[in-house]
């Protein structure tokens, strides 16, 4: 209610008397959504029909009836089931007719009632009554009740806007405990349900207690409300404020000659984007962007997206490029100079800078260095840059698994920004850099995108010419940029990447490179970090080359490196603390600096026994040497597999038994010997997960060893893949194996004849050192195997046996 309604004194006694004795039986008028308490004034609008005629007869007779709020708010006509029985007994003031119809009511509730009986239900409800008295106990309690419900319901009237201030007034006034809570609860707003249920509550303390809470929440929402507003204003004059200060800013620059720095940042960034020589489609986006911002206050949030946005534009290296040196002989002394050996890679490199000298363009075909770790592929990317006198950069997208990384973020993300490969032209300064995507192989995938599709873009010649990266929404030519890729495998790269690359294989040194690059490279290198010089620290071949056997055994140079640098930590010890002359490290200062030896030939002690071959391995690391070991107990011709074995190397592994078991005969077995052993076929380095097929005839020995009770030959090593018939299958990797074999002082290795052309590819060195047998079938490689002897041997139960072919694991092993 808006206002406080009021009547004469003649109709508040006639309503006092009336009040004193109600008929038994009263006319019920339902009300929807409305309560009327005793004591309390409330106008009403009568539009139905039935409750038209029942005022029409209530104002022609004593103007009592009982007002029961309804219930059931779908009932359109109201009966008996849809209403309260618990409602107030009122006498109707004022009557008004509306033009429309209906009528416009002014009653004042008398006497709580209850329904207690029917009497009829046309033209009108009619039912007999019972007045529900209030239950009442003076206490000092319901005096504070009283109190406290005063005080909260004027501190409300105060907070509350439709609340008229005379309601303190009356509020004050009201001695009553009954009518103060009938006064709260018809003057604020509450649900129809809240104030049904007050009207019921016939004990008027618990009544006080109800209303007490229902103030408390109002106050809670009201103030809370008030806070928030207080809020708003306070920003919105803080706004107002900054509004005209800025106004006032402007005017003292203007008047100092100084102007608005808003538009001095604007023409500066509108001057550095004119000086650019930017492509039609992005120079119309710069000044579309441009105008945006000039149009924009500092104070917007746009405003810095925006700002951000034309400066990476200003900071892209449009249309600028380097001048490319082709001179092929430079090139030549180049590599050389930072490169050991590595020929026939260098020579690759020299064909395709040829190729882009005629084309005059050194772009075009992705490069793409594929070997282990350690063996020079990122300094290759550093040296064609130097040779072509291009800016370097590099990029490792080893373990990227977001797209976005590559594309760059939208726009609409807070903190967005371009994707790396544009960040990288933007530190280059240069549209034709040479950009070194290193570790292309350890991409990964996941919910946020596949950021090696989207490399598909990057390194497509066809496609890279428009590149678009999501941050900046506009074409950029990747055309110039001269692209190459490291991996240690291609295995892990999607076939659609991989053939946009051209791929140059580096493979694993031998002894002498690795004794070239030390001498040549790694001990200038590391004296030099060590605050050494060459007049005071020597180190002798026989010195590395024992370093190289007994220290290291890799495929690159890294350990060796920090092998050396172990070295000259230890001289530059020698020289701090006063060591005077020349300090040579010999082969015995190399054993007492460094320790016991880390690596020794261990073929000859593990293939002591029988039942234990040699096999290689080619791994993303290089090659690799592993046994396959063999043990057979009494059974029932079972077969046990261990050592994290993949389901292409346990298919192997039954191939071998099967082949063995169907030709016992030839290895001397009786027929029922596989019928009571198990065998058990184990690969040691259990912790780490193998795979491929090329372990096939190192299990058919190791097993054949077992059951011959005959051990293989110490120094003999050995790669295929086995068939059921018996016959020997080429296999991949044979240069890092043969590397590897040479590595581990294996003196003979067995290769499948239809890898006999990887054999022109190894280095001489190796050629010499290892003795390679091509092998048609099984039976040719025990030949080798056993010392040329086929004469089976008593069969044996209980002996122990190792090997591995080549295989998969978690350290980037593979066939």
């Amino acid at each position: 209610m808006s206002e406080i309604v009021t009547i004469s004194a003649e109709e508040q006694k006639l309503a006092e008397e009336l009040a004193d004795e109600l008929p038994p039986a009263l006319p019920v008028l339902p009300l929807k959504e409305t309560v009327v308490f005793p004591a309390s004034m409330t106008p009403l609008a009568i539009g139905q029909e039935r409750s038209i005629a029942l005022i029409d007869d209530v104002i022609a007779g004593d103007r009592l009836l009982a007002l029961v709020t309804v219930s059931n708010d779908d009932a359109e006509i109201p009966g008996w089931d849809d209403i309260y029985t618990v409602g107030t007994a009122a006498i109707v003031h004022k009557m008004i007719r509306v033009p429309d119809g209906t009528l416009r009511v002014l009653v004042q509730g008398l006497r709580r009632i209850r329904i207690a009986q029917h009497v009829r239900d046309d033209p009108y409800l009619v039912a007999e009554t019972s007045e529900l008295p209030d239950r009442l106990t003076e206490s000092k309690e319901l005096e504070a009740l009283t109190r406290n419900v005063q005080n909260q319901f004027g501190r409300v009237i105060g907070l509350v806007p439709y609340l008229p201030e005379e309601l303190q007034v009356a509020t004050a006034n009201v001695g009553d405990p009954s009518a103060l809570c009938s006064l709260v609860a018809s003057t604020i707003r509450l649900k129809t349900d809240e104030k049904q249920k007050l009207l019921e509550l016939v004990d008027v303390g618990e009544r006080l207690r109800e209303v007490s809470v229902i103030l408390n929440r109002e106050l809670e929402m009201v103030e809370l409300g008030s806070k928030i507003q207080s809020q708003v204003q306070s920003e919105l004059e803080k706004g107002q404020r900054e509004f005209f200060l800025r106004q006032q800013l402007k005017a003292i620059q203007e008047e100092l000659g100084e102007g608005d720095p808003e538009q001095a940042e604007t023409n500066e960034l509108r001057g550095r984007i004119g000086a650019l020589d930017l492509p039609e489609e992005v120079e119309k986006a710069a000044v579309r962007e441009l105008g945006r911002l000039e149009r924009l206050p500092s104070a917007a949030a746009e405003y810095g997206v925006i700002r951000t946005y034309l400066d990476w534009i200003a900071t892209l290296p449009w249309g600028v490029t380097t001048t490319d040196n082709l001179d092929l002989s430079r090139a030549r002394e180049v590599l050389d100079e930072d490169h050991y050996d590595l020929e026939k890679v260098k020579d690759r490199i020299i064909e395709h800078l040829a190729v882009s000298k005629l084309k005059h363009d050194p772009s075009g075909q992705i490069l793409c260095f594929v070997g282990p770790p350690g063996v020079g592929k990122t300094s290759l990317g550093q040296s064609i840059a130097r040779t072509l006198e291009r800016k370097f950069v590099r990029l490792s997208v080893g373990g990227v698994r977001d797209e976005a990384e590559i594309r760059g973020h939208r726009r609409t993300y807070i903190g967005a920004m371009p994707g790396t490969i544009i960040r990288a032209l933007r530190d280059a300064e240069s549209m034709n850099p040479v950009l070194l995507i290193d570790e292309i192989d350890k991409m990964g995938a996941d919910f946020r995108g596949d950021p090696a599709s989207a490399m598909l873009e990057v390194l497509d010649p066809e496609q890279n010419r428009t590149f678009r990266d999501h941050y900046l929404d506009l074409p950029f030519d990747l055309s110039k940029v001269l692209f190459i890729c490291t991996a240690n495998t291609v295995d892990t790269i999607p076939p659609a990447l991989l053939d946009r690359m051209d791929t140059i294989s580096l493979s694993g040194y031998t002894e002498e490179e690795k004794l070239g690059i030390a001498k040549r490279y790694l001990v200038p290198k590391q004296i030099e970090a060590h605050g050494l010089t060459r007049e005071r620290l020597a180190i002798p071949d026989k010195a590395l080359r024992r370093v190289v056997r007994e220290y290291t055994r890799e495929a690159g140079v890294r350990n060796l490196e920090r092998r050396i640098a172990d070295l000259c930590r230890k001289s530059a010890r020698l020289v701090a603390e006063g060591h005077d002359g020349k300090i040579s490290v010999s082969e015995r200062r190399v054993r007492t600096w460094l320790g016991p030896r880390q690596f020794s030939g261990e073929a000859r002690r593990r293939t002591a026994d029988a039942g234990v071959a040699t096999g290689l391995a080619y791994t993303a690391a290089g090659g690799d040497v592993l046994f396959v070991e063999a043990q057979a107990y009494p059974g029932k011709g079972r077969l046990t597999i261990t050592g994290q074995l993949g389901e292409v190397m346990q298919e192997s592994a039954q191939a071998a038994l099967s082949w063995v078991r169907s030709h016992s005969d030839k290895l001397g077995l009786p027929d029922d010997w596989f019928a009571g052993h198990d065998v058990h076929v184990h690969v040691p380095a259990g912790a780490v997960p193998k795979d491929g097929p090329s372990a096939g005839i190192t299990m058919a020995t190791a097993i054949a060893s077992l059951v011959r009770d005959t051990p293989v030959a110490a120094d003999l090593g050995m790669t295929g893949e086995l068939t059921l018939t018996g016959q020997v299958l080429p296999i991949g990797g044979v240069r890092e194996k043969a590397l590897a074999a040479q590595r581990a002082g294996l003196r003979r290795v067995l290769v499948p004849r239809e890898n006999e052309a990887d054999l022109e590819e190894l280095p001489a060195e190796t050629r010499r050192d290892v003795e390679f047998v091509l092998v048609d079938s099984i039976e040719d490689v025990f030949d080798v195997a056993f010392n040329g002897s086929r004469t089976a041997n008593a069969p044996r139960a209980l002996k122990a046996a190792g090997g591995v072919g080549s295989m998969s694991t978690t350290h980037e092993r593979n066939a």
